[in-house]
């Protein structure tokens, strides 16, 4: 979908912010929700949240105006929306927010795997939800992305609920501005695929027969990038999809060893540029 990314970054900001109100007690000296159970407060988010994504499909994203339609976006295609950016977006985005609901539902009284299973339901539902939304809208219902959620919620499950995966793998997104989102002065940086790319690291420090302490701190790594079908700045023969392996190094570990334990948990789920030697191959060049 042309403006999946966003719809994701919009849903979570929604989500943050109603997480905030409904933990209000602790900030507020009166909270309208303070006396709610966490089963009522895992409906009254979802529900709210359900709610919003709807209205603001109603205002911005044509949501009703169309017959139910569904396409197919060509996957990882040459000529696929953005070389198949979008879909790795899409599992990062539902893999990041099912943790993200998942922490909260915790948070409330949820044991670990209560919390995860919940995390990915209400994940994988609201996300179908505007898969719904988008097949009344121009947009269209897009197969490729609602297994791209399935698998995106199911992976964030699994590490949630399975601390010893986590310790092994990490799903991960890196971002620098591209010279098309700064040249053009946009600030829609939610979709400058340019500028990301998506990747997925195996940490040598989650595995018992790694006893070197200097290998502990590497990790490998498999990504996944495109260039060139975001701001047309150039020819089409410019445009790259390229898949890459790469040794890197695990700046989480480093900053949970220096006492920098937000910071450790933040780059599970960022990867700092320049900080691996990747070896790539551009499949527009086959």
């Amino acid at each position: 979908m042309r403006v999946g990314f966003l719809k994701k970054t919009i849903a979570a900001s929604v989500v943050i912010f109603l997480t905030t109100v409904l933990s209000a007690e602790r900030s507020f000296a009166f909270s309208p929700f303070e006396n709610f159970t966490k089963e009522q407060k895992l409906i009254t988010l979802n529900a709210a949240v359900a709610t919003g994504t709807f209205l603001w499909g109603v205002a911005f994203w044509n949501y009703g105006k169309y017959s139910p339609h569904g396409k197919t976006e060509l996957w990882f295609d040459e000529e696929a929306y953005r070389g198949g950016a979008d879909k790795t977006g899409h599992f990062y985005a539902t893999y990041a927010a099912t943790h993200l609901l998942s922490y909260v539902y915790e948070s409330w009284g949820y044991e670990t795997a209560e919390a995860a299973k919940w995390g990915a339901i209400s994940t994988f539902t609201l996300q179908g939800l505007m898969e719904l939304g988008d097949a009344i809208s121009k947009y269209g219902f897009s197969y490729e992305d609602m297994i791209m959620n399935t698998v995106g919620s199911t992976m964030g499950y699994l590490t949630y609920r399975y601390p010893k995966l986590a310790n092994k793998i990490d799903f991960r997104l890196e971002y620098f501005p591209s010279e098309g989102l700064i040249k053009k002065e946009k600030i829609d940086f939610t979709t400058d695929y340019d500028g990301m790319k998506f990747l997925v690291a195996v940490k040598l420090d989650g595995f018992d027969f790694v006893k070197n302490k200097y290998l502990k701190y590497l990790e490998l790594q498999l990504g996944y990038y495109t260039r060139g079908y975001k701001w047309e700045t150039g020819p089409v023969s410019d445009r790259s999809r390229n898949i890459y392996v790469a040794v890197g190094l695990n700046i989480s570990k480093i900053a949970n060893d220096l006492s920098f334990k937000k910071t450790s948990r933040f780059l599970n789920y960022y990867q700092i540029p320049y900080t691996y030697l990747p070896l790539e191959h551009d499949f527009n060049d086959d």
